[in-house]
């Protein structure tokens, strides 16, 4: 089979897998489905078609999780619930939810679980009942984390869902004004046994950073795996509060944060050392304090 879809101008058929038109650039499939879908024309491309079972799993995964549905398979062939992968294991704690919500601009959520075999889920997928069952399999939840008022969206829909605490700070109290928890200040806050929060006022006033077990850090928009520059980086670009307050933040913080895993909510996922990781956040905060103020602009972000 011809990959025409290496080439822009030239559409792909219903014939092959293929990403419409509806496609926002988020990078969630790129994540997902490296070597078979790239950027291309600021735009999410198929560079090629599945060669094995492997790369099916790949497309599959990147289907289901794409926010607007556009990863799509050949004409008529159906993505039905037996090919969904998801929770998705990354390792034996961690399941990457997802089902990313258009009312979150894509991001990615995360279910953890707990040595008493409950879990805590972070940010959240787009909402159905469904879903709530498969997550729901693996063991209850007892706590919705939210990173920040971006990803609030279906976070009391789950919590009320499965009995479960809503968390959000006190700078994005408004998108969650019926949560359950308000995490107040700066100072770290233990949320469960083994789950610590960090606020980290700068993406937004109420940005938090979750680290569970000194190993797992979901940094929700605070800060991503760069497969552009190779490293941890700050959205520069996409900064609604303050660039100065988030410097500030990781200056006060980089001495807590010890993790393992690198989990963001956009971005790219990775896992270090907790050396290297140290290492690389303690940079960041170098780096980050020399950043100025500048206008948003989505096209700029260094996936």
């Amino acid at each position: 089979m011809t990959d025409t879809s290496t080439d822009p101008d030239t559409p792909a058929t219903d014939a092959e897998w293929h990403v419409d038109d509806r496609c926002t650039d988020c990078d969630v499939s790129r994540q997902l489905a490296p070597g078979l879908i790239a950027a291309v024309g600021g735009r999410s491309v198929v560079v090629r078609q599945p060669r094995d079972a492997a790369d099916e799993r790949r497309l599959h995964a990147a289907a289901f999780a794409c926010h607007t549905r556009s990863v799509r398979p050949p004409s008529g062939r159906r993505l039905g619930p037996e090919l969904d992968p998801y929770p998705m294991p990354l390792d034996t704690t961690v399941r990457l939810c997802g089902h990313n919500a258009p009312m979150t601009a894509a991001a990615n959520s995360y279910l953890v679980r707990r040595p008493s075999g409950s879990q805590v889920m972070v940010d959240t997928p787009r909402w159905s009942e469904a879903l709530a069952v498969r997550f729901e399999a693996f063991g209850p939840v007892s706590d919705v984390l939210l990173t920040h008022r971006d990803h609030a969206a279906h976070g009391r829909a789950y919590a009320d869902r499965f009995g479960a605490r809503l968390w959000i700070h006190e700078g994005d109290l408004d998108a969650a004004p019926d949560a359950d928890q308000v995490l107040r200040g700066t100072e770290a806050v233990e949320i469960t046994d083994g789950v610590v929060a960090h606020p980290l006022p700068g993406h937004t006033r109420g940005s938090v950073v979750y680290v569970a077990d000194e190993r797992y850090c979901f940094s929700g928009d605070s800060f991503y795996w760069s497969r552009t520059t190779g490293d941890i980086e700050v959205v520069e670009n996409v900064t609604w509060y303050s660039i100065e307050e988030l410097a500030a933040s990781l200056a006060r913080t980089v001495d807590a944060l010890r993790f393992e895993w690198l989990l963001p909510g956009h971005g790219d996922r990775n896992h270090f050392t907790a050396a290297e990781a140290d290492r690389r956040m303690r940079a960041l905060a170098t780096r980050t304090a020399a950043l100025r103020p500048r206008p948003v602009d989505f096209t700029a972000t260094r996936w």
